[in-house]
């Protein structure tokens, strides 16, 4: 289908919504995504036609349910390019996914072993590896960035070739810069030092495909209700290998192949660590979200997405007295624009447009030691979706500065 944003727009219910007689403009799909009607359907279709538990029956709704689970695994392998469908894993979100990593691959770590964060990760990417740190001795190796997000490739080299770091785990997409980290001359140079790469796809999934295999990630995460899905789903892509070998993170009912009084035998992949009761119809609806975004010109998305966020640069540019944080070249940013302005708090500026129906996110937006980095305590930002509008751009951007001229008396 022809990508078509009026089209678009009319199959979210939520965008019809007036906030004090003003029409909504959403511009925090950094934080979570509207969800097109299909998506919302599929969740009362479910329960209304095959609510059963998976893996667990012979009777027809758990065998509905299962299939319909197991068509969802499929869609988001294609999504991602794996090799094979149980290289997918089911999360509540991102940050379960990787505390999976943490804890499952984390086992095989010792005392002195090494985890290489970039300086611009989100909290979801850091604290499991300090919780790790806890457990096991590990230690975390900080890559170093400059402003704009380009990481310090020669200091990225030293960590690596001292042998120690077991693990490079990154952006794909920051939430806060906009930058694309180059994932596949980053994973080759892991790899060349005998390092596995996680990435942090939970932004990047929404902006641009990924192809897990030509990038060959060991691991990849994100979460559904970024790109259009249901909240409380998630994803963790690995390498089939890699699973094999690790232990599950959770025990329970469902992934187990057998238990004794002497131990258990966990079941295969995928199951192995999806223990317990999926949120079976919100995964049903991840996979339409995904296949909603192939319907409706996904390629065509991207370019749209990417038009308005090099649009919104250009007009956030033009406010007195801004710094817009990340890439100066509006072409080697994506997903958002987060900027300060001075004598004004972020806080204060979005509580004011938001009266309007503006919606836009302030905060340190859980990069506190990125915000650290940059000097500041606080950013706002400005993040778009595939239902956004350069029209909305105009709006937004106009009433940030009548606010800002408000602020500063």
């Amino acid at each position: 289908m022809k990508f078509n944003v009026g089209t678009i727009r009319r199959q979210f219910p939520i965008l019809k919504r007036k906030v004090s007689g003003q029409a909504l403009i959403y511009l925090d799909n950094a934080a979570t995504t509207h969800k097109p009607r299909v998506v919302l359907e599929s969740l009362v279709a479910f329960y209304s036609e095959k609510n059963g538990n998976v893996h667990r029956g012979f009777h027809p709704l758990a065998e509905a349910a299962t299939e319909a689970l197991e068509d969802s695994r499929k869609v988001v392998a294609k999504f991602l390019s794996a090799r094979f469908s149980h290289e997918i894993i089911f999360t509540k979100n991102a940050t379960e996914a990787i505390n999976l990593v943490a804890r499952s691959f984390g086992t095989t770590l010792k005392p002195g072993d090494e985890i290489a964060l970039s300086m611009m990760e989100h909290h979801s990417n850091i604290v499991p590896w300090f919780q790790l740190n806890e457990a096991k001795k590990t230690k975390v190796r900080w890559i170093p960035i400059d402003p704009e997000g380009t990481l310090d490739f020669p200091r990225l080299e030293k960590f690596l070739s001292s042998g120690k770091v077991r693990l490079l785990s990154i952006t794909g997409l920051s939430n806060v810069l906009g930058c694309l980290p180059p994932l596949k001359k980053i994973s080759k140079i892991a790899h060349a030092h005998g390092s596995k790469i996680l990435i942090d796809a939970a932004q990047l999934a929404g902006h641009a495909k990924i192809d897990v295999q030509d990038i060959d990630a060991d691991f990849l995460v994100f979460s559904g209700h970024k790109i259009y899905g249901p909240n409380g789903t998630g994803v963790l892509y690995a390498k089939e290998k890699i699973l094999e070998e690790l232990p599950p993170f959770l025990g329970g009912g469902g992934m187990i192949q057998s238990v004794t009084t002497e131990g258990f035998i966990p079941a295969e992949l995928p199951r192995k660590f999806e223990a317990g009761t999926p949120a079976v119809a919100d995964i049903v609806g991840l996979g339409e979200a995904v296949k909603w975004f192939w319907d409706n010109g996904q390629t065509e998305a991207f370019e749209h997405m990417q038009a308005l966020i090099e649009y919104a640069h250009i007009k956030l540019s033009s406010i007195p007295s801004i710094r817009i944080l990340g890439p100066s070249d509006p072409k080697k940013r994506s997903g958002n624009v987060s900027f300060a302005i001075k004598g004004v708090h972020p806080h204060d500026l979005t509580e004011i447009l938001g009266r309007k129906g503006i919606c836009l996110r302030a905060g340190h937006h859980c990069t506190q030691p990125l915000h650290k980095f940059l000097g500041i305590n606080a950013s706002t930002r400005l993040s778009v979706g595939i239902y956004n509008t350069k029209e909305e751009i105009d709006v937004c951007v106009e009433e940030i500065k009548k606010a800002v001229k408000l602020l500063n008396g």
